[in-house]
């Protein structure tokens, strides 16, 4: 029998999506999966390539240590000095942790950040494995609503913060936000990202930023919080930008005062990311490979203005309730009271389109706080999957939307 606590934890519902869009397709029918952040091209052929030669050598894949290969360290260390302008000083290899995906980060830093029952901040819409997680380890959640950018900044912050004051409510610990966003696509500006850190520090408050989709924005460059403190911790991964998800890394920078904590805990819960796969990396940032990915980028540039200029002729549909997908490779889009009814919102339209017309998007649930009637309203298409994909997909939604539009006005009367 399953502990009370793993009980409680909701199941990850883009992977239930992705379960009955996967049995369709056994069933012999053209799926098209827009419900996963999975790049389609897979990682470029230098890293592949470096695991076979890797494998042919005469050596032994076995334990690095705890923190993941120096060699491998020092790269993403110049990394950031290359791509952010950091000094040497502000990200020391020392403080680069090898992770098991970004979600071994995640499990690394709310493990050794929180103790059961602290309160952290979350935005909704967001990621619904921060909340997952922090349920699992006992930790409650400080549920932020983004604004009508579809943003948590500074603002939000410091309005929940007074509120609890006020209420005498338990203080935030810690905030954990990504930028670009999952799901919404919305990037905070340098600005406000500075603002957010420096409110974090002057609150206490462990600003934990996912930055897994850095390297894929349309416009304005992202920003790093390294480049405005040193108290914050860094997420990322090689899933996203480096088109290697199922190689299961990622990274963390970390503060120096975590820095014997989260070795203990890597030592006992992971021991080790996988050595090929750290080994593979090693060729990321070579000349070739930053080509190749750059590619990818742009394959997501035009899926994404594919979409964009496609649900411009869903009429019924307000251009304000369309994030703005700035970076990463999703669209996030509300239905609004008027499109949806008792019984006929977001799940039940992603539900039908993926049984009738065989399209995979991923309902709002997902990423919404259940307290609230949103996640009924919302939903995401993941851009990741191909141009051709993408364009087959949005066809088939906008033949299927005009039935969708006739069972809501027909449910409302």
């Amino acid at each position: 029998m399953a502990s009370r606590r793993a009980s409680s934890v909701e199941s990850f519902k883009v992977m239930d999506v992705l379960q009955r869009a996967n049995e369709l397709q056994a069933q012999g029918k053209k799926v098209l999966h827009l419900e996963v952040g999975q790049p389609e091209s897979g990682a470029p052929p230098t890293v592949a390539n470096a695991a076979v030669e890797a494998l042919t050598e005469p050596r032994v894949m076995g334990y690095t240590d705890a923190f993941g290969l120096l060699a491998l360290r020092e790269k993403i260390s110049k990394y950031y000095q290359k791509h952010y302008g950091l000094s040497p000083d502000q990200v020391p290899t020392d403080r680069i942790v090898i992770t098991t995906g970004s979600s071994g980060g995640f499990l690394l830093a709310f493990t050794g950040c929180f103790d059961a029952g602290d309160y952290v901040a979350i935005a909704s819409s967001g990621y619904p494995c921060y909340r997952n997680i922090l349920s699992a380890l006992g930790c409650n959640l400080a549920t932020i609503p983004i604004n009508e950018e579809f943003k948590l900044t500074a603002s939000e912050l410091q309005s929940e913060i007074a509120r609890r004051k006020e209420a005498g409510e338990a203080p935030i610990k810690g905030l954990i936000l990504s930028s670009p966003s999952n799901p919404t696509g919305a990037m905070l500006h340098p600005d406000e990202l500075q603002a957010l850190c420096r409110l974090c520090e002057s609150e206490n408050i462990l600003f934990i930023s996912d930055e897994i989709y850095h390297g894929i924005t349309y416009g304005q460059k992202e920003a790093t919080a390294l480049e405005y403190s040193s108290k914050a911790l860094i997420i990322n991964s090689f899933s996203k930008y480096y088109s290697m998800s199922g190689w299961r890394l990622g990274w963390m920078v970390i503060p120096e005062t975590l820095l014997d904590a989260i070795n203990s805990l890597q030592q006992n819960m992971f021991i080790n990311a996988p050595t090929i796969s750290q080994t593979a990396a090693m060729k990321c940032w070579d000349d070739d490979t930053i080509v190749e990915l750059e590619k990818h980028v742009e394959k997501y540039r035009t899926s994404r203005e594919l979409i964009l200029n496609q649900l411009k002729n869903f009429t019924e549909l307000n251009a304000k309730n369309i994030a703005p997908a700035d970076g990463g490779f999703y669209i996030y889009v509300d239905l609004g009271e008027e499109n949806v009814a008792p019984g006929y919102g977001s799940v039940k339209m992603c539900e039908e389109l993926l049984e009738t017309h065989y399209v995979a998007f991923t309902p709002g649930n997902d990423f919404e706080d259940p307290a609230t009637s949103l996640g009924d309203r919302r939903f995401r298409i993941s851009y990741a999957g191909g141009i051709e994909t993408v364009r087959e997909a949005m066809e088939r939604f906008y033949t299927f939307w005009p039935t969708w539009m006739a069972q809501v006005k027909a449910a409302k009367l």
